[in-house]
């Protein structure tokens, strides 16, 4: 989630630069439902983001939203990007964006100045040839114009990239943008490594991310059913699919953990949950996790997880929980061992 401040820029260089067409469609990549957006002539715009929150949020306002797996645009005479964190997941976005626009379509996108703008910028010029932009409120916009000489191979090559592929020597299939893309984060093997082979039962994955620790809680443990994973982002899907091939007990729902997994269904539930809302840290998403956690559990069951050591979550694991304990404390990382959710009165 972007502060105002960005959306303030974006709306400064529409007036300033008189960005706003006045026909022809609209596109807004990454879009967020903000008082920016509403500014726009909803009858000739269309959304776009494959993160569940915001995408639920834009229908929810009323916005024409595209499915979460296009990655092929609309051709639109205006394009708005509000681009993602990581570097080659942003450059296949600007790509995209820049292929499907027709020759005289405006690119625009504005990011605060300590995440990158100049990067963003740069990447646009890249691909455009030539930029223009506007610096306020400590963030930059910056737009460009397609022309017929744009760099079409090297937008090929960014949006090739931007694939599920082979990582970490082969570990994880995985792609630009996720958590840990190109490589096994610590904290889940540490967490995978902990998991006692005898868990049995009907377990879930909150946050499942490639499927990493689905993929070994079914590899190690023999008496476990099945396992029902719940991701927010849909670009990690097709991921989930390549680690769990060979597995026939699993089933992945794109879905925001905190608010669509079902109640008292799950025996048990392991978790490397998110601490970060867009760019911002937010150890409240990952209480809202546990949270979630607890009333999915059956009465009786066990939460495993894992959290960098100084996030507070112990004071909502007593809240929510009969008990917890620490299993590891290891290289800055905590695993937990929660049980038996508390009956409701």
């Amino acid at each position: 989630m972007f502060d105002a401040v960005v959306f303030d820029t974006l709306s400064l260089a529409f007036e300033e630069a008189d960005l706003l067409p006045e026909t022809g469609n609209i596109l807004c990549l990454r879009a967020e439902a903000v008082p920016f957006l509403m500014r726009l002539p909803k009858e000739r715009l269309t959304c776009q983001n494959s993160f569940k929150p915001d995408h639920d949020a834009l229908k929810a306002a009323g916005f024409t939203v595209l499915p979460p797996e296009t990655e092929t645009f609309p051709s639109a005479a205006l394009t708005v990007i509000l681009p993602p964190r990581q570097r080659d997941e942003a450059r296949a976005l600007f790509a995209r964006a820049m292929r499907d626009a027709p020759v005289g379509g405006v690119i625009v996108a504005s990011l605060p100045n300590t995440l990158g703008a100049k990067t963003g910028e740069k990447i646009l010029a890249e691909l455009a040839g030539e930029t223009q932009s506007l610096s306020k409120h400590k963030c930059r916009a910056f737009w460009a114009t397609k022309t017929e000489d744009w760099n079409a191979p090297l937008a090929e090559e960014w949006i090739a990239f931007d694939t599920p592929q082979e990582v970490d020597d082969g570990a994880l299939w995985s792609r630009p943008g996720l958590f840990s893309w190109d490589r096994v984060d610590a904290g889940s093997e540490l967490l995978a490594d902990s998991i006692p082979e005898w868990i049995r039962g009907n377990g879930a994955d909150f946050g499942a991310g490639q499927g990493y620790l689905s993929r070994e809680v079914l590899t190690n443990c023999q008496h476990v059913e099945s396992m029902t994973l719940f991701e927010a982002e849909y670009r990690a899907l097709a991921c989930q699919q390549k680690n769990l091939e060979g597995f026939a007990n699993w089933t992945a729902h794109w879905a925001d953990a905190t608010k669509d997994a079902p109640k008292a269904e799950f025996d048990f539930i392991v978790m490397n949950p998110p601490f970060h809302t867009g760019r911002a840290d937010s150890t409240s998403l990952g209480q809202d996790f546990i949270r979630a956690a607890a009333n999915a559990l059956k009465t009786g069951g066990t939460l495993w997880l894992v959290a960098n050591r100084h996030l507070p979550y112990e004071s909502v694991l007593a809240e929510c929980f009969k008990s917890h304990e620490m299993l590891e404390d290891e290289g800055g990382y905590k695993i937990i061992k929660a049980e038996k959710p508390k009956r409701k009165r």
